[in-house]
């Protein structure tokens, strides 16, 4: 069956005198589809170049806005590809080397994970968090906590603080001792003469009983006994991890004692905002929102006053490189070795969770807030890191390759009077809360 518009086509050609025009153009096109007008001249009322215009302009377009589609698609394919690949890596943490037994009790590896695949690594020994992956200003999910591969590892030399549940003291008490209500209480001296993060086995070298809640909940519980590690009274602790869907990684501390003593818990995990094992943490931009600090003593304990950060390199009340003044020769900074000092939180008396600091990467964008119920904040630039150990994702724990944003009561507190009380006595809670939040720049 011959078709309308080949029957339009053999009698252009047929007249050859009448159209040459039209019949060079339908020998080029050939292929065109049915085209239901009258052709050309003499029985034929249109020229085909106008219709052979517009198809072709629109096949143009077609053409350009396939293009188009798949350049978008092959962007978004690639953006997929990336944030897959981290997820991956984090999917590749080797769920079996965390499962072991340590002082009769089990450990493992537990995943958080909220609705826009933000997640989180956590190990119920120490309570440590492992990794923790979020998008950068490309999307792509980058691993932004230092950790180890293994129990084995956490266990050894290289476990330090790593992203630990730190107590029942965090941070420093001086010369190991303190008192409660006339009772002296003598401490193991792991730093110096002093004590540091809850004595040689502190709440970082302990297995936790895990219950994982939910994909977001992650609930550790663990009993301190009277005179653990020197502290008075049986401490039960309960610590909730909840990695939440406005991208925060939110910490819950409670516990109750039967006998009076000091608490101070806090989390150590040690950041790097462009990704684990990516370098120096010096480019960050850093600001902390508190206008004072306490300065310390050669063994980086209190002096028992507090100073405003105006005028020093401790002054970071607006965004500052972390590394513009860390070699700075105040003297606080060189007995720091860097930064290692607690600031004192601006208080509003308006909102239970106060910001204490804001962080941003400097080549990822990541942004990372810091929201707390505490008065305080220890700023760490991993001044005493050497590069000695290896991370979970093949880097090294360098020096000052991370930071520390430790919250807590103020270093010494036992000993300072001064200072807000870090005494828990019977019948009370203590109960406190700490907050990571995640974006990224445009």
């Amino acid at each position: 069956m011959q078709f309308l518009w080949q029957k339009k086509l053999a009698l252009i050609l047929q007249v050859k005198s009448k159209c040459k025009t039209c019949k060079v153009i339908f020998r080029i096109q050939s292929k065109i589809p049915f085209y239901n007008q009258p052709l050309c001249h003499m029985k034929i009322k249109h020229c085909l170049i106008p219709f052979l215009v517009v198809l072709f302009s629109f096949q143009l377009n077609a053409q350009k806005n396939r293009k188009a589609v798949a350049s978008k698609a092959k962007k978004n394919s690639s953006s997929r590809l990336h944030a897959n690949t981290e997820l991956t890596k984090m999917n590749t943490l080797d769920k079996k080397a965390f499962q072991s037994t340590i002082d009769g009790k089990s450990t493992d590896l537990y995943f958080l994970r909220n609705r826009n695949n933000y997640t989180a690594a956590i190990t119920n020994y120490g309570g440590r968090v492992v990794g923790m992956w979020v998008p950068d200003r490309e999307g792509k999910f980058t691993d932004v906590v230092l950790g180890l591969a293994s129990i084995d590892e956490y266990q050894g030399p290289a476990g330090g603080a790593f992203g630990a549940l730190i107590g029942r003291y965090g941070n420093r008490i001086a010369k190991a001792k303190f008192s409660i209500d006339g009772q002296s209480y003598t401490l193991a001296a792991n730093n110096g003469q002093n004590s540091i993060h809850g004595g040689r086995k502190g709440f970082q070298k302990v297995v936790w009983d895990a219950k994982q809640i939910n994909d977001k909940t992650l609930e550790l519980r663990y009993t301190a006994k009277d005179m653990e590690e020197g502290f008075p009274g049986n401490l039960q602790v309960k610590v909730t991890y909840t990695l939440t869907d406005n991208n925060e990684l939110k910490i819950d501390y409670e516990a109750v004692t039967d006998k009076k003593t000091v608490v101070n818990l806090t989390n150590h995990s040690y950041f790097n905002l462009n990704g684990e094992g990516s370098g120096p943490i010096t480019n960050h931009t850093l600001q902390i929102n508190a206008s004072n600090y306490t300065p310390v003593d050669e063994t980086l304990i209190p002096i028992g006053i507090i100073e405003p950060v105006a005028g020093t390199p401790l002054d970071f009340t607006s965004p500052t490189t972390i590394g513009s003044r860390i070699n700075s020769d105040h003297e606080q900074i060189k007995k720091g070795s860097g930064y290692d000092h607690n600031y004192v939180i601006n208080k509003s008396g308006v909102k239970m969770l106060e910001l204490a600091a804001t962080v941003t990467g400097d080549k990822s964008g990541i942004v990372m807030e810091v929201y707390t119920s505490e008065p305080g904040v220890q700023l760490y630039t991993a001044n005493f890191n050497k590069g000695t150990y290896t991370m979970k994702g093949g880097g090294k724990d360098d020096y000052r390759s991370a930071f520390c944003l430790e919250t807590q009561h103020f270093p010494d507190s036992p000993n300072q009077p001064s200072f807000p009380s870090t005494v828990l006595t019977p019948g009370k809670t203590y109960n406190t809360t700490t907050a990571f939040k995640f974006t990224s720049t445009k």
